[in-house]
């Protein structure tokens, strides 16, 4: 999945009132299996025995409560529904036999005064809302238990007692009303005697179940559900054997989602102005069970045959080739797709009902489409060209071809996460897939980036899965870590380098907080599991695995070790130390992966090397990198690191770099005395910070006042992004950073001006929103004079060159940012000649941001701007003038965009996190958009779920730029009044962290700022 929102809905109504031979009648019998010996008896609360004929809304919690109070007054939980019941229900009450003489006159209307009271009294309790009463009235929620059968499973994870081995499924949604129905049938094979079958469901009620043991008949059963961990099951009186085989038959219905997991239903307007809708797929990572019932986690591989009746002017596509469509009696067809030649996670089953239209090419005999939505398809041209270069260098590097015979890449035009890698059927943002014939260099890598991250996933996640999400990142890690090494081979042009170089820059950053975690960490609820998929399980996982192939010796050794760890897991599931036993393996010089690696994945963090000197020796010393040290865990830490090494003899060429292991906390080793300088972690392919002492960052900052093109450009741009780190820990004043600065007005490569711009800008945010005035104005100053002649330079007509392309936008976004009249009026100028010419006078595609920015600060353009955005069809240019339309800051537009986006009619909720960040971004708006955080925040969570990239964005954006106490104790108090709405997420831990550092370096740097700037 490249990065990347519930809920509730009544579920099951079964059959209970027919005895079965192989079921426990689980109302009549309060004995229940015992519990496998490793496993923990355990009766959750709300488990819940759901009967057919309650009615879809019988039984919410509300009316638990009223159950509870009922029974207190002696009325029986099965007589509420007495009326719904056939006379054969073993739950009927029976007359008692009669014994006993007949009653007076007077006994009779006794007896008949006090059952209608009672009757009276039920009526009462039935039809309030559930609770006890209080001396204030209704408010006190009940707390007594309902007399219920306990659930037979305690804990998060499912029993491994049964396998599924396939899964025939058949769906019918229907557009009209936004619902579907489904019937789910299950071969299964009991792997350790057990007395259940646990498996997932969420928001589905089950209407019919039926169970079927070898070859004996199918008969009803009874499922339990347990609504807090989406768990059904099945209890059986007799042991089911480990060898038997098993069938399950489920028939249920639901409403399609309308949020961006499950089977969610989407719409958009076609260019006739006509509403459109469709049903699409996201299931990855927990959402397959709101689908289908299902055992939903990735080391349940199974099968896939899936069936979807339609509408004859509706189009489906999953994850297989269509193999056959049926006319139905009710004016329906199905089209049924072939069974999954490949077992398969539940996380990759994807189906999509719609009308979209192909682009399609043979690749090594696999039928490789783009699908769009008719209006765009002249858009997909790109996407199918890079989609068929990258198939075939995957197929070849892997040395296993990919196993399906189809791959469709399918644009969504309501989808939350950048792309979703389902096998055979990846889906996309549009913005992810779709370029104009016309689109920037820029654009172009950005959807290539995409297409090379999820068709990596077809080996790296389908082909081999993690067994748990804890490893999510040996998926993540290396599809990020794929995507940039084999576009740096099948389209070069694209300059893919200076991207990878800045974002781990930016793992480096999230890495050193003491709430940050391991790269392999421990997994045990659904907001862990949300929270997973960050940029240590993605970019970190890159680093590392760059560092990793960078440090091993022998031409392609890395690769032979991963063809080794594909070929050897090929179908199956895997940890992280299968990984580093396959790479050890094929080592040419015996070398242990696994013991260097194992530190930087088990341990969060990274480590920080000083450097000291003295004639020939040079020591090195390793420590943790920790911005926050009070109360800190893993302060020893030690990590195996390939320290690599270039000096002022050969710094340039592949062949200078020198490589020193350091596993210790210090090392040592000799250079010839004549050395000046050094320069550890050459081209920046270490994961670890660099500290060089007050003399050796003086040799590097003379070098390079005498020659910038003494180091790579990396290596530059590592000088800057460490020398800002180091501030942020306090080991190196402010001075020292403007110091090193001061070489900058000659430097003329991408990547050191965008790392330098970046680090400025969020020091010149902090101070603009602590309204340090005049300290904005100075920053502002020192900006403008050490960029300035390179932003004279920039020209604004067309750039073919990514590399300058990326610095060209760096650079004008600042200038206009910061209001130079020069950036601004070009800007404007080129804006006016866009709207006069009706949007067919071409901006280039990297001026675009900062022309719509500009134009956005005006009141005239800004509703010429909305105008715009409300016609655009081109995705990625709307998306840009959606980020300038929230660069305003004008305060009433802040507050109507971001409750459009919320609403999501103009503005599509997918956005309102880049809504949300854009604003933050702006003097005027950030406050606005906490207080809109905090007032809309049940809304939030429930269209992205609690830990999804999505609110960690949100989060991080609202909170990331605050510096002071007051705003600390508002954050901590919002979050921690949230107790399991989001109180404990690691996103929360990370903002307060991050206000706190803010705050402890103003505090130190406010006199140095005032004193150099």
């Amino acid at each position: 999945l490249l990065k990347r929102a519930n809920l509730p809905r009544n579920m099951i109504e079964n059959s209970m009132f027919e005895e079965e031979p192989d079921v426990v009648d689980l109302a009549k019998d309060s004995t229940f299996p015992a519990l496998d010996p490793d496993e923990v008896a355990y009766e959750p609360r709300s488990s819940r025995l759901l009967v057919r004929g309650l009615g879809e809304n019988d039984m919410d919690e509300d009316e638990e409560d009223c159950e509870s109070s009922a029974r207190l007054l002696g009325m029986s939980f099965m007589n509420r529904s007495s009326a719904h019941r056939s006379n054969s229900s073993p739950y009927t009450r029976q007359a008692p036999p009669r014994s006993c003489s007949r009653p007076s006159a007077r006994t009779m209307v006794v007896c008949v005064l006090f059952l209608v009271i009672v009757a009276s009294m039920t009526m009462v309790l039935y039809f309030l809302p559930g609770c006890t009463f209080t001396k204030t009235g209704c408010r006190k929620e009940n707390k007594t238990t309902p007399i219920e059968p306990p659930f037979p499973w305690s804990q998060f994870r499912l029993p491994h007692s049964i396998r599924p081995l396939s899964y025939d499924l058949t769906l019918n949604p229907d557009l009209d009303n936004m619902n579907f129905t489904g019937s789910t049938v299950i071969k299964m094979v009991v792997l350790h005697n057990t007395k259940r079958i646990v498996l997932h469901s969420a928001n589905l009620n089950i209407s019919k179940a039926t169970f079927k043991l070898d070859d004996g008949e199918a008969s009803d059963v009874t499922v339990l559900e347990y609504k807090p961990r989406q768990q059904i099951a099945l209890n059986f009186s007799e042991e089911l054997k480990a060898g038997q085989y098993c069938v399950l038959t489920l028939d249920y219905s639901a409403n399609l989602s309308h949020t961006y997991d499950g089977f969610y239903n989407s719409s958009y307007t076609d260019k006739d102005g006509n509403k459109r809708v469709l049903a699409a797929t996201q299931f990855e990572p927990l959402s397959a069970r709101k689908a289908f019932p299902c055992f939903d986690e990735p080391a349940f591989k199974a099968t896939f045959l899936i069936k979807i009746n339609r509408k004859p002017d509706y189009m489906t596509l999953s994850n297989m080739p269509k193999a056959k469509t049926t006319p139905l009696n009710n004016g329906l067809v199905q089209d049924e797709f072939e069974m999954t030649s490949v077992n398969m996670s539940t996380y990759l089953v994807a189906f999509i009902v719609g009308n979209f239209t192909p682009v399609s090419k043979n690749v090594s005999e696999i039928l490789v489409s783009v699908y769009s939505v008719p209006e765009k398809k002249e858009h997909t041209d790109y996407a199918l060209d890079a989609a068929s270069k990258l198939l075939d260098f995957y197929n070849d590097f892997f040395e296993i071809n990919f196993p399906l015979k189809k791959l469709d890449l399918i644009a969504i035009p309501d989808f939350l996460a950048g792309a979703m890698e389902n096998w055979g059927l990846i889906t996309f943002r549009e913005t992810s897939l779709l370029v104009g014939k016309q689109s920037s260099p820029l654009e172009k890598q950005v959807v290539a980036s995409v297409i090379a991250h999820e068709l990596a996933h077809q080996w790296f996640g389908n082909l081999v899965t993690m067994s748990w999400w804890n490893d999510l990142w040996l998926n993540e890690g290396f599809a990020t870590y794929m995507q940039y090494m084999s576009l740096q081979t099948v389209l070069p042009q694209l300059d893919i380098g200076n991207l990878f170089l800045a974002v781990r820059f930016r793992a480096l950053d999230k890495d050193a907080l003491n709430s940050s975690h391991a790269v392999s960490t421990a997994v045990n609820s659904p907001e862990q599991v949300e929270e997973m998929f960050d940029s240590v399980s993605y970019e970190k996982g890159a680093s590392i695995l760059l560092m990793l192939n960078a440090s091993l010796s022998g031409d392609q050794q890395f690769r032979k070790g991963i063809i080794q760890y594909l070929k050897q897991f090929s179908g199956l599931n895997t940890d992280t130390n299968d990984l580093w036993n396959s790479l050890t393996q094929v080592s040419t010089q015996h070398q242990n992966v696994s013991e260097m690696m194992s530190s930087w994945t088990s341990q969060k963090g990274f480590p920080l090397v000083t450097v000291s000197r003295k004639g020939d020796q040079v020591t090195l010393t390793q420590e943790h990198f920790l911005l926050t040290s009070d109360n800190a865990t893993h302060t020893s830490s030690l990590w195996n690191i390939p320290v690599t090494y270039v000096s002022d003899n050969c710094s340039l060429a592949p062949e200078c770099r020198q490589l020193f292991t350091l596993k210790t906390k210090s090392g040592t080793f000799k250079v010839p005395e004549s050395v000046k300088w050094l320069k550890l972690n050459y081209r920046n392919t270490g994961f670890y910070i660099v500290h060089y002492g007050d003399d050796g960052w003086a040799a590097l900052r003379d070098a390079l006042a005498n020659d910038v093109s003494v180091l790579t450009h990396e290596d530059r741009a590592s000088l800057i992004h460490n020398i800002f780190a180091l501030s942020r820990l306090g080991r190196v004043s402010f001075r020292h950073v403007l110091n090193l600065l001061n070489y900058i007005s000659n430097e003329t490569e991408t990547s050191p001006v965008t790392e330098a711009l970046l680090q400025l800008n969020k020091i010149y945010q902090l101070l603009d929103k602590r309204q340090e005035y005049s300290l904005v104005a100075r920053m502002k100053t020192y900006i403008l004079h050490h960029f300035g002649s390179l932003m004279d330079k920039q020209t604004w007509e067309e750039q073919e060159s990514v590399s300058k392309q990326e610095l060209r936008s760096a650079l004008l976004e600042t200038a206009c940012g910061l209001d130079d009249e020069n950036c601004t009026q070009q800007a404007k100028a080129l804006f006016k000649q866009y709207v006069d010419s009706n949007a067919t006078s071409r901006i280039p595609g990297d001026l675009q941001q900062v022309v719509f920015n500009v134009a956005a600060q005006s009141a005239e353009d800004w509703p010429t701007l909305l105008n715009l955005y409300g016609h655009a069809t081109y995705d990625a240019e709307k998306r840009k003038m959606l980020r300038g339309l929230a660069s305003t800051q004008d305060a009433r537009k802040i507050v109507w965009i971001l409750k459009a986006g919320l609403k999501g009619n103009l503005i599509q909720t997918q956005e309102l996190p880049l809504v949300i960040s854009t604003v933050c971004k702006g003097f005027a708006g950030y406050l606005f958009a906490w207080d809109f955080i905090q007032e809309n925040w049940d809304r939030l969570i429930e269209k992205f779920p609690v830990g999804s990239f999505a609110i960690q964005t949100i989060i991080n954006s609202a909170t990331s730029q605050f510096s002071t106490q007051a705003h600390l104790d508002q954050v901590q108090g919002f979050f921690s009044s949230l107790k399991e709405r989001g109180s404990q997420m690691r996103s929360v831990q990370e903002a307060l962290e991050t206000i706190r550092l803010n705050k402890r370096w103003m505090e130190k740097n406010l006199r140095t700022l005032q004193k150099w700037l």
